[in-house]
């Protein structure tokens, strides 16, 4: 496998029944192993249909999918299954179980991928000790505040120590504290743990404050990509100035300073 990319998409298409136009329409993307690859877009851009394809939570009509040099669109039961569990996924929901505290949260995947017991209390009191919530092992996701969930959902997604980790907009409506604390998690994830991450997000101050290279999306198509100083920078296209704008304007109202990412400690 040395050599390929971590993740690999080619000519990927998905259009759903009863829909005007595709969600995707031949994307393709490739993510460097131990990397931060962003995928931008304005809502409806297809960035949400592009990660639950690559997760294979949705089946796409046509186009390749490799992940780690393994060829994804070919597999289905239980071999999926084995695979899926060398990928973590942190939905922009989160889907945190309420009625579980957070190391029962945590322990989920485990259980659901069969480890034993000891094995599932050692790995769940290591990523609560990592992600600095062992505290609130026994509290329920409702007495957290928004940056603890996020958190805990990481520390899930990571559970089965996967090669990928995928990120579906992990600093929609935070402060701008808790979005930075976020970002550096992130950021330490990939440097610490060699995790390889696909983050989707609409913001370009998230994709720049964290990714090393960054895809944007237009319905359902690919209109530039290349590392992230230089599409964020100097960009080629008018749907990635118009996102610029887009991302301007709402900094004016609720501002992330990159300072406060680059001075927040280690989670």
């Amino acid at each position: 496998m040395s050599g390929d990319p971590a993740i690999s998409v080619r000519g990927l298409s998905k259009r759903f029944p009863g829909a005007p136009v595709a969600a995707l329409d031949a994307v393709d993307l490739e993510v460097s192993a131990a990397t931060i690859h962003g995928v931008l877009g304005l809502s409806g851009a297809g960035k949400s249909t592009l990660l639950r394809c690559i997760a294979c939570l949705e089946r796409p009509d046509a186009g390749e999918i490799r992940i780690a040099g393994s060829d994804w669109t070919s597999l289905g039961g239980a071999d999926l299954r084995r695979e899926r569990s060398r990928m973590g996924i942190m939905f922009q929901q989160l889907h945190l179980l309420a009625s579980r505290t957070v190391a029962a949260n945590i322990a989920l995947p485990l259980e659901l991928h069969g480890t034993p017991r000891a094995e599932i209390a050692s790995r769940v009191a290591e990523l609560l000790d990592w992600f600095c919530i062992a505290e609130k092992a026994a509290e329920f996701p409702a007495q957290l505040s928004g940056g603890q969930r996020q958190r805990v959902a990481l520390a899930r997604a990571l559970a089965t120590a996967p090669r990928v980790l995928l990120a579906d907009e992990p600093t929609s409506a935070l402060d701008p504290e808790t979005c930075a604390s976020v970002l550096n998690t992130l950021s330490g994830i990939r440097e610490q743990l060699g995790i390889t991450i696909l983050i989707i997000t609409h913001d370009l101050r998230t994709a720049e404050a964290l990714c090393d290279s960054v895809t944007i999306l237009n319905a359902g198509r690919v209109v530039e990509t290349g590392p992230a100083s230089q599409v964020l920078n100097r960009p080629t296209t008018d749907v990635t100035r118009r996102l610029l704008a887009y991302n301007e304007l709402a900094a004016y109202q609720h501002p992330i300073q990159r300072a406060n990412f680059e001075e927040i400690g280690q989670p």
